[in-house]
């Protein structure tokens, strides 16, 4: 009986060997977590409405390409835009808005994709020249908000440069926070 009390003592200090390495080195041999540093998403919009009284107004700023929406004067949100780029600049001043539209799409801009459905011109208009198989594809303008009787409005748009300008005279906003506006 002393040698094999002596014999599981054994046993045991080998699988407490084990159990060490096992902690120690076997960890370092298997797929480690990545060390890549998360990259935070933008937030793009945030939204706080108390629904209290009084109108609401949407305030544009163009330098900092950031709307501020308002409630009988207090602040209750706020999102990117992207407005006008050079030579299409969206005009400063004072607008309603005149007319509303869930799915509209541009009649003055769009793109030009091939029979696969792979775009050649990112930048078209109905008039662009087509070669044959090509088709002009109007730009999506969902939730229309027209501003002006000569095409421009805000709507759910591409904003690929927070703080920058990328349209051609509309506002570009948020796809997540226009419904909600």
């Amino acid at each position: 009986a002393p040698e094999t009390i002596a014999m599981i003592h054994d046993i045991l200090r080998f699988h407490a060997m084990i159990a060490v390495l096992c902690t120690t080195i076997l960890p370092s041999c298997g797929p480690q977590p990545s060390k890549e540093p998360v990259k935070a998403e933008r937030i793009m919009f945030q939204w706080y409405d108390d629904m209290g009284g009084g109108a609401v107004s949407v305030g544009i700023d163009l330098s900092d390409q950031i709307a501020t929406i308002r409630r009988g004067g207090r602040e209750i949100g706020w999102c990117f835009v992207a407005t006008g780029k050079e030579g299409k600049p969206t005009r400063p001043g004072n607008y309603r808005i005149t007319e509303k539209i869930i799915d509209k799409h541009s009649n003055k801009y769009g793109w030009i994709e091939n029979e696969y459905g792979e775009v050649t011109n990112a930048d078209a208009k109905p008039s662009t020249r087509r070669k044959p198989g090509e088709r002009y594809m109007p730009a999506p303008m969902p939730y229309w908000m027209r501003l002006t009787d000569y095409g421009i409005g805000m709507h759910v748009g591409n904003i690929p440069q927070p703080g920058e300008p990328a349209s051609h005279g509309c506002i570009r906003m948020p796809k997540d926070f226009v419904p909600t506006l």
